[in-house]
Parts: structure tokens; C-alpha cells; sequence
């Protein structure tokens, strides 16, 4: 035993040195306090690994009824490569980030009673307005400590939501002085604002539900204007969502373990367990999608169900490691041409016998979720005919940004919060 652990020791060793002389392997925070993590490059690595979220788009695709199936089979490639095309995103803006979880801890227990369903109650709810006067002085005109009078109420969400909601999906903060003169002109304020810009506060713990409830509303209208390149970027992007909503550490500020000294366990759970298991063991038969009546709470339930699962995600992985042997946790691994050390088969395979199969019940649930979500928008859209669409052909437009998105995720610069590192 002595000299098998010497063994697997001296092996590490070698590979540890190895790793250092070859590139782009980078050195990364320790996954264990006992242990050092390596973790692949970048293009390996993000949420679901880049692995799972084509499984998902691909496997998805085929459990659609004929009617659906005669426009997604022939486009079923490029549901799978754009699959991940949120998170390359994360390269270029920091404003995709907070659209891939939600931290729900931050909004009390369950059932969160006090947490707003609806996006736009949400963004009035964590959302300041400020304005420059004409002294040129900056000042809190409304927001979460002057909230706006009861009988203003009804004027300012509506200007709220033609106004400043289209601003964040811009990545734009400054508001249209005009229009928010003619608001307070109405509110009984003499003097109109030099400039006005808004601060909203609910990025910073994700948006994930939110912004898959409006995706739903753009699927559904892209269905219903049958512009065929639309529906295929939504349906591949929805796709990313969803499966990010079945992942449980998409919803907690606890998200890598950091809290706990489990660094690492998110890109453990989500990339490296379906990676070794899923095309060797897992089922992929869901059955046939199913029409949602109410997708906005339905997309509330998907991350909540996620959420319960969070405590045992966290407790049994550090009841394995405690009574599994230490050399028996990290294994060096070739993937993708690149020598790594990462969780062992072996240790990967007794989390997810001790979590009772949460993995495999979690890709088989957002297979079946994100088929359903397409199938829905496709019957509230009036179930067009599919048959003869137009050639989604790729705008040079369209072709620029595909080509800056890769270049951006190439560079290896994420921006926002990186879950898995």
C-alpha cells in the first residue's frame, strides 16, 4: 500500500512538472487544502462544461414533435455549437454574467415570499434614479430610500418600463431627460434635471429567471413572425438558460464552494461528473415535451427545485472527501490534447452515487425543460407551419460579432462573476 501510494505521488509529481513547461495550462486556486487544482483551459471549462449544454440543445431537439422536428433537425448542428454561445459571451460583457444565476440566498428562505416574480416589480424594486440639477449638484431622485408617492405610483412604472428597461438590456445607464421632465413636470417638480442615469442593484446577485421569462416572450414572437435565423439564436440561447437553471450552485451566492472551502466543486459537479458519465450511463430518454400554461412561475419552480438540492450538493462532497483516501481524489487526465489533474474517476463516480444520481436527473430534467420551452413558445406563437422557412442565413453583421465574441473568449478575459474558478 505504502509503495503504491509513493507511486501515485511520484506520478503527480512528474505531471505537476510537467504541466508547468506546457501552455496555456494555468495554475489555478486550490481545490483542495491538501491537494492543487488544475483546472483545463478556458474552452474545456465553463457552466455544464461546454460538453453538457450541447447534450442538452442537441438531445432536446429530438424529442420534438414532427411538425416542430422538420425545421430543428436540419439546423440540430447549429443548436448544438451556438449552445455555448452565452458563455462566450462572458468575454466580451459584463453585463451576461448576472442572466446565468440567481442567488437566492440573498433574498431570505424559502419560499422567498418576498421576492418579486415579475421583472419589471423587480428592477422598480432595486433601482435608483438620479439626477444632475441645475446647480449641478447629483441627487437620489427615487429609489430604495425616497420611494415614489403612492399616487405617482401607476405614471412611474409605466414610465419606468418604456424608459429605462429597454436602457439595461443596452447596457446603457443615462435616461432620456425629456421624457423623465415631462414625468416630474406631471409629479408637480418645477425644475427639469441637466441629466439623469440610473444605478439598479439586481445584477449583482444574477437574473436568471427574469431573463428567461422574457426570452420565452421573444421565442414566442420570433415562432410567430416566422423569421427562422431569430428563433434558432433564442432557442439555442434559451437553451444555455435553462440548463443553467437546473444546475444548483447557479442558485447561491455560494456558487464555487468559496464559503466553505470547497473551491472547485462547481465546475466538479457540473463539467467533470457529466463528462466521465453521462454518454457512457446516463438515460437520455425524457419523453415528449410538455406544453407550460404558466412559464414565468414555471421557470421560478426550476430554479427553486434547484435551489433544495444545494445543501446536499455542499455536504456530501465534503463528506466524501473526508473519508476518501487523499490520493485517491486527484488524478492526472488527458482531455482535449492537455495534460490535467482534476477529481479522480473513481471519487467522481462515489459523489454521484452518494448524491442518488442528482446529476443525471438534472441534464435529463433541462433535456426535457428546454424542449418543452421551444414547444410552448411554438403553440402560443399559433403553431406556424415550419416546413418552408427561410434559409437562416448568417448576416455580415451577424458574421463580425461572431467573429469579436471568439476573439474576445480566446483571449481568455472573463468578465463578471466565474463560478467555476
Amino acid at each position: 500500500m505504502l509503495r503504491s501510494n509513493f507511486t501515485r505521488f511520484a506520478l503527480l509529481a512528474l505531471v505537476f512538472i510537467s504541466l508547468c513547461a506546457l501552455k496555456p495550462v494555468r495554475l489555478l486556486k486550490p481545490y483542495r487544502v491538501e491537494t492543487t487544482y488544475l483546472q483545463l483551459p478556458h474552452p474545456q471549462s465553463p457552466n455544464w462544461g461546454f460538453f453538457a449544454h450541447k447534450r442538452i440543445n442537441r438531445l432536446a431537439v429530438l424529442t420534438l414533435p414532427p411538425q416542430m422536428m422538420v425545421f430543428f433537425k436540419p439546423n440540430i448542428d447549429f443548436l448544438t455549437d451556438h449552445a455555448v454561445d452565452p458563455d462566450m459571451r462572458r468575454y466580451s460583457t459584463k453585463n451576461e454574467a448576472p442572466r446565468h444565476y440567481i442567488d437566492l440566498d440573498n433574498y431570505g428562505a424559502p419560499p422567498f415570499a418576498d421576492l418579486p416574480r415579475q421583472w419589471l416589480d423587480a428592477m422598480l424594486e432595486h433601482t435608483d434614479i438620479w439626477v444632475v440639477n441645475t446647480p449641478g449638484d447629483t441627487v437620489l431622485l427615487f429609489g430604495g430610500k425616497k420611494p415614489v408617492k403612492e399616487v405617482w405610483q401607476r405614471e412611474y412604472k409605466n414610465w419606468f418600463s418604456k424608459q429605462l428597461l429597454p436602457r439595461f438590456y443596452q447596457n446603457e445607464e443615462t435616461l432620456d431627460v425629456d421624457s423623465l421632465g415631462v414625468l416630474l413636470a406631471e409629479m408637480g417638480f418645477k425644475d427639469k434635471p441637466q441629466s439623469a442615469f440610473f444605478q439598479e442593484h439586481l445584477s449583482q446577485h444574477g437574473i436568471l429567471p427574469w431573463n428567461l421569462q422574457r426570452m420565452q416572450r421573444q421565442l414566442t414572437e420570433a415562432f410567430r413572425m416566422r423569421d427562422s435565423r431569430r428563433i434558432l439564436k433564442l432557442a439555442g440561447d434559451m437553451g444555455h438558460y435553462i440548463g443553467d437553471a437546473h444546475v444548483p450552485l447557479h442558485t447561491t451566492s455560494n456558487y464555487n464552494g468559496q464559503k466553505t472551502e470547497q473551491h472547485g466543486i462547481h465546475g466538479f459537479w457540473e463539467s467533470r461528473i457529466p463528462e466521465l458519465f453521462a454518454d457512457e450511463s446516463y438515460d437520455y430518454f425524457v419523453g415528449k415535451p410538455t406544453y407550460i400554461e404558466r412559464t414565468e412561475d414555471w421557470f421560478w419552480q426550476t430554479v427553486f427545485d434547484s435551489n433544495s438540492m444545494v445543501d446536499s450538493v455542499l455536504t456530501l462532497e465534503k463528506k466524501m472527501r473526508r473519508s476518501f483516501p487523499l490520493d485517491h481524489q486527484m488524478c492526472p487526465d488527458m482531455r482535449a490534447g492537455v495534460l490535467s489533474v482534476m477529481p479522480c474517476r473513481d471519487f467522481a463516480d462515489a459523489y454521484q452515487v452518494a448524491m442518488n444520481g442528482m446529476v443525471e436527473r438534472r441534464m435529463r430534467a433541462a433535456i426535457h425543460d428546454v424542449s418543452s420551452a421551444w414547444y410552448t413558445a411554438w403553440v402560443d406563437a399559433g403553431e406556424p407551419d415550419l416546413s418552408k422557412m427561410d434559409e437562416p442565413v448568417m448576416t455580415e453583421e451577424e458574421r463580425k460579432e461572431e467573429e469579436r465574441l471568439r476573439k474576445n473568449f480566446e483571449q481568455g478575459k472573463i468578465l463578471g462573476r466565474a463560478e467555476e474558478h
